[in-house]
């Protein structure tokens, strides 16, 4: 048996839009499902109720709109964490999610060695970033 730990993040009413950036920013296969295609009528039938990425990187992220009437709030004590050792790679992620994010720590060399940034993107989603060294052969 295989188990995978994938964040799920919530949206009020821009799901579509971060999940596209994310798909732009880290590639891969993006679907989405929305509310009226499974027979909502009314403002929220364009709300995304499911969306999906699936990169070539392994990285799997869902996220959706809040429904209706179940009112949106970010999750607390929740951060989306990449880490790897693609320097370049990473470091373009990470430029690409800082455009128009709130930077807390940016990125650089931190104590222990690796390059360490975390911001909070312009969709209001936490991310750390983590990039330690290759391995030397």
């Amino acid at each position: 048996m295989t188990a995978n730990l994938c964040p799920y993040l919530n949206f009020d009413g821009d799901a579509r839009e971060a999940m596209e950036t994310y798909q732009r920013v880290l590639g891969g296969e993006l679907t989405m499902s929305t509310f009226g295609e499974f027979g909502m009528d009314g403002p929220d039938a364009d709300k995304v109720m499911h969306g999906q990425l699936d990169t070539p990187d392994g990285i799997l992220l869902m996220g959706s709109d809040a429904g209706p009437g179940m009112g949106f709030e970010k999750t607390a004590g929740m951060t989306v964490c990449i880490s790897g050792t693609d320097t370049e790679k990473l470091r373009g992620w990470w430029a690409a999610l800082a455009e128009g994010a709130d930077v807390q720590t940016p990125l650089a060399v931190q104590m222990w060695g690796d390059e360490y940034g975390a911001l909070t993107d312009r969709f209001g989603t936490p991310w750390m970033f983590n990039i330690g060294q290759a391995p030397r052969d």
